[in-house]
């Protein structure tokens, strides 16, 4: 195995679904041992950050939607359906499950991608407040928002697997 496969191997699904971004930023030469969180995160948002919005939107898209479809049918990554299930999201009641649903129904409508946030250290109803808080975000405000996410959630998915 090379190192540029090991390293996509090991760090291809910190973004979701986008094994681009770590292809692009080893490419770079951005990506050098010994594998330290800090600087890997760093070299992985500069690629994402400089991608065309329409690249950046597909990464949102690719998250799926806080306790939707997916989750009940046991079909999200294991980083997602672990992330999920520490906040909670796996236990809610009906009437959470409905308002989830219906709040994550709202915001795609709205914005065209799922609502994403880091849900590590939150609980449900952390994440409710930011659902109706945001919703009211413009289209910019909230892409970037989102994006700002997507970038937090690799750093705890890379503080799992890369020394600091």
């Amino acid at each position: 195995m090379t190192a540029r496969s090991s390293f996509i191997d090991q760090c291809g699904g910190v973004f979701e679904h986008s094994p681009w971004v770590a292809e692009r930023a080893y490419d770079s030469g951005a990506v050098y041992d010994p594998l330290r969180c800090g600087a890997v995160h760093a070299a992985l948002c500069a690629i994402f950050r400089q991608a065309s919005r329409d690249e950046r939107r597909d990464v949102l898209l690719a998250h799926p939607d806080l306790a939707g479809k997916l989750a009940i049918a046991g079909k999200l990554t294991d980083d997602s359906k672990a992330e999920q299930a520490g906040a909670g999201l796996d236990r809610l009641s009906a009437d959470e499950h409905a308002e989830f649903t219906r709040l994550n129904e709202d915001y795609k409508t709205r914005f065209g991608f799922p609502f994403i946030i880091a849900v590590k250290g939150l609980g449900k109803d952390d994440i409710l407040a930011a659902f109706k808080q945001r919703i009211s975000n413009t289209q910019d405000e909230e892409f970037q928002t989102a994006c700002e996410q997507v970038e937090k959630i690799a750093r705890l998915r890379l503080e799992a697997i890369l020394p600091e």
